[in-house]
Formats: structure tokens, sequence, C-alpha cells
């Protein structure tokens, strides 16, 4: 049986400092996964796949 696994929230970011580039990561909660389950994955490809996971929540007044 194959299932899509979806990402819940982004826990924590980071950027991980190479010699010449900077990476930015962000830790993911899957679902159907526990906390310490969360991996690491590359920001920019998360933005790419799961934009709504960055949007930023607007208030209306």
């Amino acid at each position: 049986m194959i299932y899509g696994e979806e990402p819940i929230k982004i826990l924590a970011r980071e950027v991980k400092q190479l010699r010449n580039k900077s990476i930015a990561l962000g830790k993911v909660l899957w679902q159907r996964h526990g906390i310490e389950e969360a991996k690491w994955e590359p920001e920019e490809t998360m933005r790419n796949q799961y934009p709504n996971l960055f949007a930023v929540a607007t208030r209306s007044n």
C-alpha cells in the first residue's frame, strides 16, 4: 500500500554555513510521524512543493 506523506508544519529553521554558501533548512513535522521523527529539509524545496507551510497569516482589522 502506498500513501502520500504531507508535511504538517515547520518546527524550526536554521541556516547551515558551508565553505562558500549558506543553506536554509526547516525541521518538518510529517503526517503520521511523531515529533522525534521530524526531518531537516532544504527550505527552498519545501517552499516550492508546499507553499502553504510558509504562508503568512493576515489579519483583517
